[in-house]
């Protein structure tokens, strides 16, 4: 037969549950409030308002100005991917000359409006024509698409370097360590090892800067190219009927749902062997 010696010491008492309504989910149900009723009454003034004339009309230069817009933003995106590998290495590398011209181009397009800067290469270049026809590079300055492509691609190459280089930085050290250890090359270190977990951290913030490419491209209009806005504002101009930019908001904001539920989807796949 056993005796207890040893009882068990007082415990404290659980924690009280949290109060059932808090201010902060008193200020988020009003918050959501506000914008559900905000997209009720959207719909219903496009529903009220809806004129087919209007829509069979302008809706064709709706979806040619949304394929303006889609190629200007998949190109700048796809020259910007490029031109930020180099950039990313340099502000990485051990010289300092190359690492200093890095940061400035990147510090200079990142902290400037992306307005002013399709404003310097379209009427700032524009204003030296003639060393430009000089040069033979006038054909393509003088094309507002032209400088439209060019700003956005010197634009986003910034914001992907620093994306690209935080996702290098952030893979662990023991990973080149590993690597060299195999005695694999640095260069297949690089890109077998290394550059695949990078875009993997890397994968939000670059869809991140395409819906911020796909919603920043409005600008061009500006500069006459007819993109969606660009369309949008001649449809205006001719109606002068509010529901022409409700129809290009609505357009957005597809565009913009359906690539970040597209972007959730790739996330998730590629990233499903760190989830248990």
């Amino acid at each position: 037969m056993t005796h207890v010696t040893t009882l068990i010491p007082p415990q404290a008492p659980p924690p009280a549950p949290p109060p059932r309504y808090t201010v902060s989910r008193f200020v988020g149900t009003v918050a959501m409030g506000v914008w559900l009723a905000l997209a009720i009454g959207i719909f219903l003034t496009v529903v009220d308002g809806w004129d087919p004339e209007k829509f069979a009309k302008y809706g064709p230069s709706y979806l040619s100005g949304l394929g303006v817009t889609l190629s200007l933003v998949f190109l700048s995106i796809v020259l910007g991917g490029i031109l930020s590998l180099p950039l990313a290495f340099a502000r990485m590398s051990k010289n300092k000359v190359l690492s200093w011209i890095a940061y400035i181009y990147v510090y200079f397009f990142r902290g400037t409006p992306l307005l002013t800067q399709l404003f310097l290469v379209y009427y700032g270049l524009g204003s030296f024509s003639a060393e430009l026809k000089a040069a033979g590079l006038w054909w393509f300055f003088r094309d507002a698409w032209n400088c439209a492509l060019l700003t956005f691609t010197l634009n986003t190459a910034a914001y992907q370097a620093e994306i690209l280089r935080g996702a290098i930085e952030s893979v662990p050290r023991g990973q080149r360590e590993g690597a060299s250890a195999l005695g694999l090359p640095s260069r297949i270190a690089f890109f077998k090892v290394i550059l695949p977990q990078a875009m993997i951290v890397a994968l939000r913030p670059y869809g991140n800067e395409i819906i911020l490419m796909i919603k920043g491209s409005a600008i061009v209009a500006i500069v006459t190219v007819f993109d969606l806005m660009g369309e949008t504002r001649r449809a205006f101009s001719r109606t002068f009927d509010y529901q022409t930019y409700l129809w290009a908001a609505l357009i957005y904001l597809v565009i913009v749902e359906l690539l970040r539920n597209l972007w959730a989807v790739l996330d998730a796949r590629l990233t499903r062997h760190l989830k248990r």
